[in-house]
């Protein structure tokens, strides 16, 4: 019996080649620009040092109004990490599961975070870099590898081989300079974020005003999550916590405020804070990039008509489908 011919490959929709000569154009984008061209004509950059106590790091970022800071190592003369949200959860949980060890607390340096990782069997965060002037789609593989919303550029100085950290790019820069500076092609991304099957849908954490601050701490740790949406009693999304809202809570080792409600710990966002962003399931991607384009987007949450919640849709899911979706076709193109 002979074989059966090969069934003829499906031709593509209209539709779909825009969408492909899109993703073609972006990538070769990211592939002809450096991490060094997403940053701004001018910036300011905090380096924090590893002997710094951990209570004082708190303040600092506070009082600079930042959310995360590339760590030195002046004993090695040399890049060690990152400062996140994610490592003062990290402290929090090592505050409750050794709440004798709380006078010890204050005096922990940021040296220690990787001893408080391993106290409670927390996962390491990769500590990843780029060089400057490797291609961005370079840093871009690198971030979603580890999945790191930002990631450091860190040069090496010819003569004397010492490091030296020149900045740090987030997620939500990276889209914004491609939103910017490729609005001719993210235009041709027209289909909808149903289509495209962007974002979480399933099994969603949320929690409600009422909630406690460390009871969304625990839904985050445990679902290894960096947002958690508050719904009224209907589903209707009224807003969303974030990793970085639990920094002002424990403002000046404030550990045992962490029971206070998520509504009070809200209104200690600074006032520049965008608030959250939502959108539809019928919403085109060519619109969420206008929307990065012109606003300080973190993730989106999706509602449906009477603002019932749907999905969250993060920017590392944007960033995966622009780099990763059928990649080999597209090489291939």
């Amino acid at each position: 019996m002979a074989d059966a011919p090969d069934p003829k490959p499906q031709s593509l929709s209209p539709l779909d080649k825009e969408q492909r000569q899109g993703l073609i154009a972006i990538r070769d984008f990211l592939r002809k620009r450096t991490s060094y061209d997403v940053l701004p004509l001018s910036f300011r950059l905090i380096v924090l040092d590893t002997d710094l106590l951990i209570k004082k790091s708190l303040n600092i970022l506070i009082q600079n109004s930042i959310v995360s800071a590339p760590l030195w190592d002046s004993h090695a003369s040399r890049f060690a990490g990152i400062l996140t949200a994610t490592d003062y959860i990290n402290v929090i949980q090592y505050h409750c599961q050794f709440p004798d060890e709380m006078n010890k607390l204050d005096q922990f340096r940021l040296s220690s975070l990787r001893d408080i990782e391993k106290a409670i069997g927390a996962t390491p965060i990769e500590s990843v870099s780029v060089h400057p002037s490797r291609p961005l789609y370079e840093a871009l593989r690198r971030m979603l590898k580890t999945r790191a919303r930002r990631i450091p550029l860190v040069d090496v100085d010819d003569e004397t081989g010492r490091e030296t950290v020149v900045s740090v790019i987030t997620q939500y820069r990276i889209l914004k300079f491609i939103a910017v500076n490729n609005e001719h092609n993210t235009i041709l991304l027209k289909k909808t974020l149903r289509e495209l099957h962007l974002g979480t849908y399933t099994d969603i954490a949320v929690a409600r005003m009422a909630s406690t601050v460390l009871e969304v701490i625990d839904l985050m740790v445990n679902r290894n999550i960096s947002c958690v949406p508050i719904v009224d009693s209907e589903n209707r999304v009224l807003n969303a916590f974030e990793a970085v809202d639990v920094i002002p809570c424990i403002k000046g080792g404030a550990y045992d405020d962490l029971n206070g409600t998520v509504g009070e710990a809200l209104c200690k966002r600074p006032e520049d804070n965008p608030g959250i962003f939502t959108c539809s399931e019928d919403d085109r991607l060519d619109s969420i990039f206008d929307t990065i384009r012109k606003s300080r987007v973190h993730r989106l949450i999706v509602v449906d008509d009477e603002n019932k919640l749907k999905g969250v849709i993060s920017l590392s899911d944007i960033l995966k489908y622009v780099l990763l979706h059928d990649e080999d076709e597209t090489a291939e193109s």
